[in-house]
């Protein structure tokens, strides 16, 4: 029994790994740049910045953990890589990569953008206005935008998602990874926890809604909607329309050089009057008559339209990475584009130890510069000393030359 169960196993496993299909990988070895095209859509402002292929500044290999890094602060930064031209139409889509934002990045993207064949005639093109099927990863700007963009175009237009993914802001590597399912679901990980999940009709606003007001229906002539009413038998108390806004100041006292021929009769400054309520309201009580508020009735909108087809795009035959940064440094690598989960985690299996390395080498960094600081702060210290001592000896001889004169 348990061999049959072991075979079966084995058998699936087999079969899944033999009809699944990668589409895209890159670790970004020596090679990187024969697949990959740099764009440069702001050359005519300088605006463009510069690509390198780089480990960063603490890693766990040096060359296992290459990727490609934007190097010059306040730049765009534009490059897209071609790749076997398919549709996830019946398929998972899985897209995943690593980010690592080692320079405490303030504010500038770190998304990718799968991107149809119909959209370039030449990948030296791409750009801002490039038309993409799906934009997926981090952005940062300040406090307000810490967000993981999920963004699906359909039927021209590009649509948000409506939930709040947060993105990872420190300065070692994470994973990201979108799944797209041909049931209309979605998943979002993130350093293989997931984050967020759904329906793609649920969360994006790619069809009409299900339900809108009725363009019949309209609010009754008699509906009452105040909640409160003034008391009818509430009434005004006696003289209160008598008590004045203001009163002469009861403690203000005539100046001793005021002349009243040549200033006038002198008159006391006025004051808020303490016992002024202002004008009077009648108090307020609960509306017998009060409905509720009033809701629209909602029908169901005739131009709704169920779409299993939501996730499918026909065409997706470039990868490209399309961004503004202000401080440059962040590291893309690991990019995988396949039709199975189990074939991304096979390729991120080195991820949970790249980031070990990782802090492992940025903490012997900063425990470094933290010992280089004190070293220089104790001989700036000695320094002063030293100089302080050069004062006072010399302030020393000048008064024994003073008491040898005298």
């Amino acid at each position: 029994m348990l061999k049959s169960f072991l075979f079966l196993v084995v058998c699936f496993l087999f079969l899944q790994a033999t009809f699944s299909k990668i589409y895209f990988q890159e670790k970004f070895d020596d090679d990187w740049e024969k697949r990959w095209v740099k764009s440069f859509p702001k050359k005519d402002e300088d605006g463009d910045g510069e690509w390198a292929v780089s480990a960063g500044k603490f890693y766990n290999d040096a060359e296992a953990d290459k990727g490609l890094q934007t190097t010059e602060d306040a730049k765009f930064y534009t490059i897209s890589a071609e790749m076997e031209d398919f549709s996830n139409r019946d398929k998972t889509l899985v897209l995943q990569f690593i980010v690592k934002h080692e320079q405490n990045i303030d504010c500038g993207g770190g998304y990718v953008k799968l991107i149809p064949a119909s959209a370039l005639d030449n990948q030296e093109d791409f750009g801002p206005n490039t038309e993409y099927n799906i934009m997926f990863g981090p952005d940062i700007c300040g406090s307000s935008t810490k967000r993981t963009h999920v963004i699906f175009t359909h039927d021209g237009t590009n649509h948000l998602i409506k939930k709040d993914v947060k993105c990872e802001t420190d300065e070692y590597s994470h994973l990201y990874r979108l799944v797209v399912n041909p049931d209309n679901t979605y998943s979002v990980s993130i350093d293989g926890e997931e984050k967020e999940s759904g329906s793609l009709e649920e969360d994006w606003d790619m069809l009409p809604p299900k339900e809108i007001e009725d363009p019949e229906a309209e609010k009754p002539a008699d509906w009452v909607d105040e909640k409160q009413i003034p008391d009818p038998e509430d009434s005004k108390p006696e003289g209160w329309d008598d008590i004045p806004a203001e009163i002469a100041d009861p403690d203000a006292e005539k100046p001793d050089d005021w002349d009243d021929e040549l200033d006038g009769e002198w008159e006391a400054p006025m004051i808020p009057n303490p016992e002024f309520k202002g004008e009077w309201k009648p108090k307020m009580i609960d509306n017998p008559e009060y409905k509720g508020e009033w809701e629209h009735p909602m029908i169901p909108n005739p131009d709704f339209k169920e779409d299993p087809d939501l996730y499918a795009y026909d065409s997706h035959k470039y990868l490209g990475i399309e961004i503004w940064q202000v401080k440059a440094g962040t590291i893309f690598d690991d990019f995988i584009v396949t039709d199975s989960v189990e074939e991304a985690d096979a390729f991120a299996k080195d991820f949970e130890s790249r980031v070990e390395g990782e802090k492992a080498m940025k903490k012997e960094q900063d425990e470094e510069l933290k010992k280089k600081q004190e070293e220089e702060r104790k001989a700036k210290e000695a320094e002063e000393e030293e100089e302080d001592e050069g004062i006072v000896e010399a302030d020393d001889e000048l008064d024994e030359e003073d008491k040898a004169e005298l």
